[in-house]
């Protein structure tokens, strides 16, 4: 039995530019492919129904011959599946089934890249360390009932502590631990945002915020951030105001430290500029700090929260997580508000989980009080991979105009023409997974952009650009004159 419908509308959105104006692939296998790229990316479910022939083809507004053969297509390499009398339901060829939204496939280049992630792989020695170290805790917390939906409380503080060495007075009371800072969003959602209501985000932003936010009714609302603009001046903070203030935005989720997919970092200026946006607008402000370790070239200023003490307090909230400073295997996140909040959220979980695992948070514990000194070596990691995926894109694709942010793990590339789905299209063909830039935005925006993650090995990002630069080179794309790279 499917699990829903999906509409044509929507379908038309996500799929951006798909068109092959060129001309070097028919409209049918450039639709074709840009629907099997949003099953990959996960935009499409599986076992969703796809919507009719007619009326996709009165969307597009192509005739619905294009909609049937392309749908043909799908069928014949295994992307759908069709029953007389019902509408065809996705799914993925059985000899491509794998973890994760993107299928592997083999390549003439040897195993596939996969590019869709901006994840690092875990320090071995240090996460068993931690699990060892967790199990020789455990002992005490087999007498309780082991449901600790706030969180275990050695964890909460060595949270809490955190933040105070980073300036920001928290007490445990002031921490949830959650199942990662993606079920941190979720649950934020869900007590703030009802159905409907609107929510601004950064643009672009973290593809996984867009879908959570549309997964509970929230309508987002886009606000540029423009490299070009440098970190003081990328994010538009007097459009953040105006459009709070027009729309009525119950909630904002912005990643001001190394913002997913640039890079850049917000100063301390505008943090403080946001914290009275939310007091005067009496919007609350979500803070993204999963990234705030992975600085590279400087570390990031205080925290938003800083700058909100007093009335404003309630109105800024920090979620984070241990995820890209150590391991995203490593399901522990959380978020840090005010304590009624916390009480709201805590009563909220049930719903959905009990508690975050013990041993989990027993060896996030451990990895937070060992110091700096591994985050650190994955930093001087990162900055030596980011120097060689920049070189590559120098020598290969000197026409792509990176933004060079100071932290993170991935680049915002612009390309001189909108080719970034049918890329993404043609990279597994060449031995790359990519995520094409439409996933950042909302309504089919940064057709010209594409992430690249500079997480992996040396020596794949190297076997990576050579397979992205065939794979551009087989569109056609005719090179315009490059431009200076954004340093920022």
């Amino acid at each position: 039995m499917m699990m829903h419908a999906v509409g044509a509308r929507a379908v038309a959105r996500d799929l951006g530019g798909w068109r092959d104006d060129a001309g070097r692939r028919p409209a049918y296998r450039a639709l074709a492919d840009g629907i099997r790229l949003l099953v990959h990316d996960g935009r499409i479910p599986l076992g969703a129904a796809l919507p009719g022939e007619r009326e996709l083809a009165a969307e597009l507004g192509v005739s619905r011959t294009t909609v049937t053969t392309a749908y043909s297509v799908l069928r014949e390499e295994g992307y759908l599946s069709s029953r007389q009398g019902s509408r065809s339901t996705v799914t993925v060829p059985a000899t491509s089934r794998a973890p994760g939204p993107v299928p592997r496939r083999a390549s003439s280049a040897g195993d596939v890249v996969d590019l869709s992630y901006a994840a690092m792989v875990a320090p071995v020695a240090e996460v068993q360390e931690a699990y060892g170290a967790a199990l020789q805790a455990l002992p005490p917390f087999l007498d309780t009932h082991g449901m600790e939906p706030h969180g275990i409380a050695v964890l909460r503080e060595a949270i809490a502590e955190r933040y105070r060495a980073r300036g920001l007075e928290t007490s445990a009371a002031q921490i949830m631990v959650t199942s990662g800072a993606q079920h941190a969003l979720r649950l934020l959602l869900g007590v703030l945002a009802a159905p409907g209501e609107r929510v601004l985000v950064d643009h672009p932003t973290y593809p996984n915020a867009l879908a959570a936010i549309r997964r509970v009714g929230g309508r987002p609302v886009p606000v540029p951030v423009r490299p070009e603009g440098g970190a003081s001046r990328a994010w538009d903070l007097g459009g953040i105001r105006s459009a709070a203030r027009q729309t009525a935005a119950s909630m904002a989720y912005l990643i001001p430290d190394f913002h997913n997919p640039t890079g850049l970092c917000l100063d301390d200026a505008g943090r403080a500029e946001l914290a009275r946006i939310a007091r005067d607008t009496r919007m609350t402000l979500v803070v993204d700090e999963t990234m705030v370790d992975v600085w590279l070239d400087a570390p990031p200023p205080a925290p938003v929260a800083t700058h909100a003490r007093g009335i404003a307090d309630g109105e800024v909230v920090t979620i984070g997580s241990v995820s890209k400073s150590h391991w995203g295997g490593l399901r522990i996140g959380w978020i840090r508000a005010d304590p009624e909040l916390i009480v709201r959220l805590v009563g909220s979980r049930s719903a959905s989980d009990l508690g975050t695992p013990v041993m989990d948070q027993l060896a996030a514990v451990h990895l937070l009080n060992v110091g700096d000194g591994p985050v650190e070596d994955r930093r001087e990691l990162l900055r030596t991979q980011r120097a060689v995926l920049l070189d590559e894109l120098s020598a290969r694709l000197p026409d792509w105009v990176p933004t060079v942010g100071t932290g993170g793990m991935s680049l915002w590339l612009k390309m001189p023409a909108p080719v970034s789905t049918a890329l993404a299209a043609t990279a597994p063909s060449h031995g790359v997974v990519l995520a094409a830039g439409p996933r950042f935005g909302v309504e089919g925006a940064f057709e010209r952009y594409v992430r690249l993650p500079y997480a992996r090995p040396a020596d794949e990002l190297r076997r990576a650009v050579a397979g992205i630069a065939a794979a551009y080179d087989a569109l056609g794309v005719t090179v315009e004159p490059a431009e200076p790279a954004l340093v920022v």
